[in-house]
């Protein structure tokens, strides 16, 4: 009898040992009959001890389990762990589905413990045809009415865009339509620009008549009227008074009034030679020329008034005649521009109703 209970005691002691260690490994499911294409649950149920590596089934969607059964999708895996961390059960759930009716036996599923493979029982599912009653044909349901969706402002917000982007298109060519059959500029441009001093102006004008000095040779007449009308341009620019509508002698007597006789002696000389040439038939000489227009110069230096740098530049108005061709080209490539825009909204919504649809 010691010998039995000693033997008893070292079989309870040992016993746990072989159940800590044991590998528990089984499938279930949630229902052993289905009707074609429902979807059910397949359970794979792991329990080891916590240290062990454990490699589960990978099963795919759409991969079939039998001639009628495939894998749906995977639902999830979840690791719990057991008497204080010492052992853990895994479950892996997998949806699946029938499509043709059939007694079905399920195959072992595998698991790897350890590298050691442990095996489940084998699964009975049996998969039935829809009932119908093709006797009583009276007593199927008619279909349903169209369903009525509460209404959502996300639906129609392309179409609304849609509709108000082409009014403003159709507005705006309204509004080109008009401008163009009443010939006015589509676009006022305004321009800034610093204004060249009165003395610069003059300047740059007797410079140009310098470098055609084939005039004192050939027209004199010519040379003197340029030659004169720059300087009077300038004497009223300078001084305020018009000069362009003035005689010679009228011009020196106004500048009288601002600069004494010497100073003007030979701006009084240049005037003569020049209604002498203009008027008299006068020929002069190419070196009374050149001393003219050195005069002029020497004039100009003397009266000039320096500008201020920082003066605000002068507004210069394009006048609004602007020629029909280039209304007519400026129309027409506003009227390309809004046609690419609509083919660009046009093409943005039909991708945006193929996105939609693919959802």
């Amino acid at each position: 009898m010691k010998q039995l209970k000693t033997l008893l005691i070292l079989f309870s002691a040992c016993f746990p040992v072989v159940g800590w260690s044991q590998v528990i490994f089984e499938a279930r499911l949630d229902t052993l009959v289905m009707l074609i294409g429902e979807q059910r649950e397949l359970t794979l149920d792991l329990t080891c001890d916590a240290k062990q590596n454990v490699k589960m089934p990978d099963l795919r969607p759409q991969q079939p389990l039998h001639e009628v059964v495939e894998v749906v999708e995977l639902l999830g895996t979840d690791t719990t762990f057991l008497d204080e961390g010492k052992r853990k059960q895994i479950l892996q759930r997998y949806t699946i589905t029938g499509w043709d009716s059939a007694f079905v036996l399920l195959p072992p599923f595998e698991v790897q413990v350890d590298g050691k493979p442990y095996q489940s029982k084998q699964l009975a599912l049996k998969v039935l045809m829809v009932p119908v009653d093709t006797v009583h044909v009276d007593r199927f349901f008619p279909p349903k009415d169209v369903q009525s969706n509460p209404f959502s402002w996300d639906d129609w917000k392309p179409v609304i865009w849609f509709v108000v982007i082409n009014q403003v298109l159709a507005l705006l060519l309204l509004w080109l339509y008009g401008h163009w059959r009443e010939n006015k500029p589509l676009i006022q441009i305004i321009r800034r620009k610093r204004k060249l001093p009165a003395h610069q102006v003059a300047i740059n004008e007797i410079e140009r008549i310098k470098g055609e000095r084939k005039w004192a040779e050939e027209d004199s007449k010519e040379y003197y009227t340029q030659l004169t009308d720059t300087l009077r341009n300038y004497i009223r620019e300078r001084y305020g008074f018009n000069a362009m509508e003035m005689t010679s002698t009228e011009i020196i007597d106004r500048l009288l009034q601002e600069q004494d006789e010497t100073a003007l002696a030979e701006l009084r000389h240049l005037f003569q030679t020049a209604d002498l040439v203009k008027f008299a038939k006068w020929t002069t000489m190419i070196n009374e020329n050149d001393a003219n227009l050195v005069s002029a110069i020497d004039f100009i230096n003397q009266t000039k008034q320096e500008v201020d740098p920082n003066a605000p530049e002068e507004e210069v108005i394009v006048p609004e005649e602007v020629k029909q061709s280039q209304a007519r080209s400026l129309t027409m490539k506003i009227v390309m521009g809004l046609c690419a825009v609509v083919g660009l909204v046009a093409i943005g919504y039909a991708l945006y109703l193929g996105i939609d649809l693919i959802r």
